[in-house]
Protein backbone atom coordinates (compact mmCIF):
# COMPACT_ATOMS: atom_id res chain seq x y z
CA UNK A 1 0.00 0.00 0.00
CA UNK A 2 1.39 3.62 -0.94
CA UNK A 3 1.38 6.60 1.21
CA UNK A 4 -0.77 9.06 -0.03
CA UNK A 5 1.66 12.63 -0.38
CA UNK A 6 -0.54 15.48 -0.50
CA UNK A 7 0.59 18.48 -2.63
CA UNK A 8 -0.23 21.71 -2.23
CA UNK A 9 -2.48 22.43 -5.56
CA UNK A 10 -4.79 19.10 -3.93
CA UNK A 11 -5.97 21.40 -0.97
CA UNK A 12 -9.40 22.81 -0.80
CA UNK A 13 -10.18 25.04 2.09
CA UNK A 14 -13.45 25.81 3.57
CA UNK A 15 -14.39 28.87 5.62
CA UNK A 16 -15.72 28.12 9.06
CA UNK A 17 -17.72 30.49 11.46
CA UNK A 18 -17.03 29.40 15.35
CA UNK A 19 -18.94 31.38 18.30
CA UNK A 20 -17.33 32.14 20.78
CA UNK A 21 -19.62 32.90 23.23
CA UNK A 22 -19.85 31.65 26.47
CA UNK A 23 -16.91 29.71 25.70
CA UNK A 24 -13.65 29.27 28.28
CA UNK A 25 -10.61 30.77 26.38
CA UNK A 26 -8.28 27.31 26.20
CA UNK A 27 -11.25 25.02 25.21
CA UNK A 28 -12.82 27.50 21.92
CA UNK A 29 -8.71 28.13 21.12
CA UNK A 30 -7.65 24.21 21.30
CA UNK A 31 -10.46 23.37 18.56
CA UNK A 32 -9.73 26.96 16.55
CA UNK A 33 -6.33 25.88 16.28
CA UNK A 34 -6.88 21.82 15.44
CA UNK A 35 -9.27 23.49 12.45
CA UNK A 36 -6.84 26.10 11.28
CA UNK A 37 -3.83 23.09 11.45
CA UNK A 38 -6.00 20.54 9.30
CA UNK A 39 -6.01 17.62 11.84
CA UNK A 40 -9.61 17.13 11.74
CA UNK A 41 -9.15 16.24 7.82
CA UNK A 42 -8.29 12.95 6.74
CA UNK A 43 -5.58 14.74 4.37
CA UNK A 44 -3.58 16.43 6.97
CA UNK A 45 -0.28 16.59 6.12
CA UNK A 46 2.47 18.25 9.06
CA UNK A 47 4.37 20.23 6.58
CA UNK A 48 1.28 21.74 4.66
CA UNK A 49 -1.55 24.16 5.63
CA UNK A 50 -4.32 21.52 5.30
CA UNK A 51 -6.88 23.34 7.55
CA UNK A 52 -9.87 25.67 6.89
CA UNK A 53 -10.11 29.68 7.76
CA UNK A 54 -11.55 30.56 10.64
CA UNK A 55 -14.47 33.29 11.52
CA UNK A 56 -14.23 33.89 15.06
CA UNK A 57 -17.89 35.87 16.57
CA UNK A 58 -18.62 37.10 19.96
CA UNK A 59 -14.90 37.18 21.40
CA UNK A 60 -16.04 39.92 23.78
CA UNK A 61 -17.91 37.15 25.29
CA UNK A 62 -15.58 34.73 26.04
CA UNK A 63 -14.87 33.26 29.57
CA UNK A 64 -11.78 32.91 31.59
CA UNK A 65 -12.16 30.44 34.72
CA UNK A 66 -11.33 30.60 37.72
CA UNK A 67 -9.41 34.39 39.01
CA UNK A 68 -7.49 34.45 35.20
CA UNK A 69 -8.82 37.30 34.32
CA UNK A 70 -6.73 39.33 36.83
CA UNK A 71 -4.04 36.95 37.23
CA UNK A 72 -3.21 35.74 33.89
CA UNK A 73 -0.20 38.16 32.56
CA UNK A 74 0.64 38.90 29.01
CA UNK A 75 4.37 40.26 28.73
CA UNK A 76 6.69 42.14 25.59
CA UNK A 77 9.63 43.32 25.58
CA UNK A 78 10.61 46.95 24.31
CA UNK A 79 13.88 46.01 23.16
CA UNK A 80 15.41 47.75 25.30
CA UNK A 81 17.48 46.45 28.42
CA UNK A 82 14.91 46.21 31.37
CA UNK A 83 11.74 47.06 29.59
CA UNK A 84 9.66 43.97 30.16
CA UNK A 85 6.56 45.44 29.79
CA UNK A 86 3.11 42.96 31.40
CA UNK A 87 -0.18 43.63 30.94
CA UNK A 88 -3.42 41.62 32.82
CA UNK A 89 -6.02 39.70 31.04
CA UNK A 90 -8.33 41.97 32.05
CA UNK A 91 -6.74 45.15 30.69
CA UNK A 92 -6.06 43.34 27.25
CA UNK A 93 -10.04 42.35 27.17
CA UNK A 94 -11.38 45.79 27.89
CA UNK A 95 -8.46 46.99 24.96
CA UNK A 96 -8.99 44.43 22.38
CA UNK A 97 -11.35 41.55 23.54
CA UNK A 98 -9.85 39.88 20.51
CA UNK A 99 -6.08 39.34 21.43
CA UNK A 100 -7.44 37.46 24.04
CA UNK A 101 -8.35 34.59 21.36
CA UNK A 102 -5.35 35.47 18.54
CA UNK A 103 -2.75 34.75 21.79
CA UNK A 104 -4.23 31.91 23.00
CA UNK A 105 -4.51 30.25 19.43
CA UNK A 106 -0.94 31.46 18.43
CA UNK A 107 0.40 29.68 21.37
CA UNK A 108 -0.94 26.37 20.57
CA UNK A 109 0.83 26.40 16.96
CA UNK A 110 4.12 25.23 16.16
CA UNK A 111 6.72 27.34 16.42
CA UNK A 112 7.80 27.48 13.00
CA UNK A 113 7.55 29.53 10.13
CA UNK A 114 4.13 27.90 9.04
CA UNK A 115 2.55 29.28 12.18
CA UNK A 116 2.46 32.52 10.83
CA UNK A 117 1.19 31.38 7.26
CA UNK A 118 -1.88 29.58 9.66
CA UNK A 119 -2.46 32.82 11.44
CA UNK A 120 -3.47 34.62 8.16
CA UNK A 121 -6.03 32.36 8.04
CA UNK A 122 -7.96 33.39 12.24
CA UNK A 123 -9.90 35.97 11.92
CA UNK A 124 -11.65 37.15 15.09
CA UNK A 125 -14.40 39.70 15.38
CA UNK A 126 -15.60 41.41 19.09
CA UNK A 127 -19.49 41.22 18.00
CA UNK A 128 -21.60 39.05 16.39
CA UNK A 129 -21.30 40.85 12.79
CA UNK A 130 -18.37 39.86 10.22
CA UNK A 131 -17.47 41.06 7.15
CA UNK A 132 -16.33 37.80 5.53
CA UNK A 133 -20.46 36.80 4.13
CA UNK A 134 -19.05 36.78 0.68
CA UNK A 135 -16.84 33.45 0.99
CA UNK A 136 -20.23 31.86 2.36
CA UNK A 137 -18.72 30.41 5.77
CA UNK A 138 -20.09 27.34 7.92
CA UNK A 139 -20.95 27.32 10.99
CA UNK A 140 -19.19 24.76 13.11
CA UNK A 141 -20.23 23.31 16.44
CA UNK A 142 -17.87 23.51 19.46
CA UNK A 143 -17.49 21.17 21.51
CA UNK A 144 -18.21 21.72 25.16
CA UNK A 145 -17.68 20.66 28.59
CA UNK A 146 -19.95 21.22 31.69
Amino acid sequence: MKTHNLKAADIKKKWVVVDAADQPLGRIATQIASVLRGKHRPTYTPHLDTGDNVIVVNASKVKLTGNKMLTKNYYRHTGYIGHLRSTTAQEVFEKNPDRLITAAVKGMLPKNKLSSKLMTNLRVFAGEEHNQEAQKPEPIAVRTVK
